[in-house]
């Protein structure tokens, strides 16, 4: 299948501004010992959430912070190991468990700010562009669509391409696709965006503005 790509935008983000909502504000700022968190004003809980934070030591933050959202897939062996490695490394972009980037990206960048760059400062790819579909496709237009598409439009240097070549230009499924773009959002008619990390692809890699995607998909086996 061939699917027409329009480039509108490619922008560097240093924060995915509705990751955190309010409430993880409040349930961190009790983790963090701050008292009567629910009384503050909505547009003051990042800033104190910040304060609160600086009282802590940056490993022990990191580990606070992981525990909140990582509990669940992380021990607390490894949340003790990356609460040390983030302040020597990217690790929401070397960590091998990719599915795991996202929410790496958004505590790392969250401690970032609040320690005025004691930790390694992390970026996104935020990505507005136009997708046509064949006439006879009528499906909905998915992470692994949208990427074996962008093939066609980034540079040889790319790190997907190297990485995953087959899984790009063949019907090999590309299963890691709803990892490596973190979100992919409809707007209207042929309007999408999608954000990944620097890592993955940043602005520049995107060689062209206009192109034809070929996107090779795997044939689904009907079932008996």
């Amino acid at each position: 299948m061939k699917f027409n790509i329009k480039l509108n935008s490619a922008e560097t983000l240093e924060e995915i501004e509705h990751y955190w909502t309010n409430e993880d504000y409040i349930q961190l700022l009790t983790l963090f010992n701050f008292p009567d968190a629910k009384t503050i004003q909505p547009e003051n809980l990042r800033e104190m959430l910040f304060m609160a934070i600086s009282d802590f030591e940056p490993n022990e933050a990191a580990e606070i912070v992981l525990t909140y959202k990582l509990s669940e897939d992380l021990n607390e062996g490894q949340i003790s190991q990356i609460s040390n490695d983030m302040l020597l490394d990217k690790i929401c972009e070397e960590y091998p468990e990719i599915n795991l980037h996202y929410a790496l990206f958004n505590i790392n960048q969250l401690l970032f700010k609040a320690y005025n760059g004691t930790f390694l400062n992390c970026k996104a790819t935020l990505v507005n562009f136009e997708i046509e579909k064949p006439r006879d496709f009528d499906d909905e237009i998915t992470k692994e669509i949208v990427l074996k598409s962008f093939n066609n439009g980034l540079s040889d240097s790319n790190i997907i391409k190297r990485l995953f070549t087959e899984n790009m230009s063949t019907e090999t499924r590309f299963e890691q696709a709803e990892d490596i773009l973190w979100e992919l959002n409809h707007k209207e008619g042929n309007n999408y965006t999608f954000i990944t990390s620097e890592y993955w692809m940043n602005k520049d890699e995107i060689i062209a503005s206009e192109f034809e995607g070929d996107c090779l998909m795997a044939k689904v086996e009907e079932e008996e």
